[in-house]
């Protein structure tokens, strides 16, 4: 299992983004979260197995119909084995 945190930039607030990556995830067995940030961006935290989180992270660039995504930046983060199972937004 691999881990990744983005933050991703761009019109992806009030777009359906957060439960567009929330479907996604579900389809590629991803467990993690999406948040709104204050500042106008989305933190996502994605982690299962590594080709899963690769495409999951390439999608992000694509996102809901309504948002455009100007900036995916990416870092790995740990693997937290008391993560909860699914992928939930707030």
């Amino acid at each position: 299992m691999v881990c990744k945190k983005c933050v991703v930039e761009g019109r992806v607030q009030g777009v359906y983004y957060r439960a567009s990556a929330a479907r996604r995830a579900h389809e590629l067995g991803i467990r993690g979260h999406a948040r709104n940030l204050a500042d106008g961006r989305v933190e996502v935290l994605a982690c299962g197995e590594s080709d899963a989180v690769q495409a999951f992270v390439s999608w992000l660039w694509i996102g809901s119909s309504a948002s455009r995504v100007t900036a995916v930046a990416t870092s790995d983060a740990a693997v937290d084995p008391a993560l909860p199972c699914g992928f939930r937004t707030a």
